[in-house]
């Protein structure tokens, strides 16, 4: 587990703009640890967080492409059903909003069959302790007074 810089990068939503940006950072052999898009109507969002951040920054500029540079939790977790609710719930047992949450495949995770999971909160160095410490108290139930939605 450890702490990353992700680039956000938005997109005009059209055929192969996309394609376009992903085969400029395959030819510079730049990897992605984890990759997001999100459709925003006209506009994308893609979240990326490569494997060498500078050569990954030069790509973009040299294509024009204005960024957003984030710093975000890479974090393993297992293929197991609810691996990532669990992940979700020890961090809010400790009071901690989490911003976006997406998930990548584990080619560089440590366990096999795990994968990774990126997450944004805003204190990351405190999510990791909790996550890191498996004996934690936050285990312990979800306090019953914060509804998740409310209509």
């Amino acid at each position: 587990m450890h702490i990353a810089k992700q680039l956000s990068v938005t997109l005009v939503n059209k055929p192969g703009r996309l394609a376009n940006v992903l085969a400029e950072l395959t030819k510079e052999k730049i990897h992605c640890h984890a990759l997001s898009v999100m459709n925003d109507g006209n506009r994308g969002t893609l979240r990326i967080v490569p494997d060498n951040f500078e050569a990954a920054t030069e790509v973009l500029e040299k294509q024009n492409i204005r960024f957003e540079v984030t710093d975000v939790l890479l974090a393993p977790v297992s293929s197991q059903n609810g691996a990532l609710s669990k992940v979700c719930e020890r961090l809010a047992a400790e009071h901690m909003n989490i911003d976006y949450v997406y998930c990548a495949l584990g080619a560089h995770a440590k366990v096999k069959g795990a994968g990774v999971v990126v997450i944004k909160v805003n204190d990351l160095a405190k999510a990791q302790r909790i996550l890191a410490d498996n004996s934690s108290p936050a285990r312990r139930k979800l306090p019953g007074r914060r509804p998740v939605h409310t209509r």
